[in-house]
């Protein structure tokens, strides 16, 4: 494929992605994502045989973005708990998303968890990744539930995104952070 070729991929790819998270994989057809891209819908079979195909390439860039975080995060700061604490901060970063859409990992594993097992695997591969990333900082800090504090911090994590996202509130996204930042320091700093 030619540069144009990966071009054209790449903004089906983003539109795609942005409106599953802003609509819904099931509420998103080949038309919403050809009218977002301009690119028209019979050149999409080039790139994409299914929408499913356009979704495992939509995970998968999920999956890079989030490990350049991870990788930024590691970058970042020194030891596992300020890693843990810098992770928290995607809370505060994408805040208006947030209120506006909710977490698009959450939202889109949501949906598909209520489809067929294929397509929730396929989405629940971005939490596979964080579950583990966070269990890693968890168990360098000699932590032994480590596997459950990841994913404890996890689920807190959503549940803020979905209260903001409901209610719309930034203060709850604010308030939140730092009763989260509160719990990581209680189980890190023995």
């Amino acid at each position: 494929m030619g540069t144009k070729g990966e071009g054209n991929r790449q903004r089906i790819v983003d539109a795609a992605d942005s409106l599953f998270y802003r609509r819904g994989y099931n509420q998103t057809s080949f038309q919403d994502i050809s009218d977002a891209t301009g690119i028209p819908r019979g050149n999409f079979y080039y790139y994409f045989k299914t929408k499913d195909e356009i979704l495992e390439a939509v995970v998968s860039s999920r999956i890079t973005d989030l490990s350049t975080m991870l990788a930024r995060c590691e970058s970042e700061a020194e030891g596992a708990r300020e890693r843990l604490l810098l992770f928290t901060d995607m809370l505060e970063v994408n805040r208006d998303d947030v209120i506006k859409s909710g977490c698009p990992i959450g939202t889109l594993s949501s949906e598909l968890a209520k489809d067929e097992s294929t397509l929730q695997e396929k989405s629940r591969q971005a939490f596979i990744l964080l579950r583990h990333w966070l269990k890693d900082q968890f168990s360098a800090l000699g932590l032994e539930n480590a596997d459950d504090l990841s994913v404890d911090l996890l689920a807190k994590m959503q549940g803020v995104t979905v209260m903001a996202c409901a209610f719309k509130d930034v203060d709850y996204i604010k308030r939140s952070h730092i009763e989260i930042k509160d719990w990581i320091n209680s189980k890190t700093l023995n």
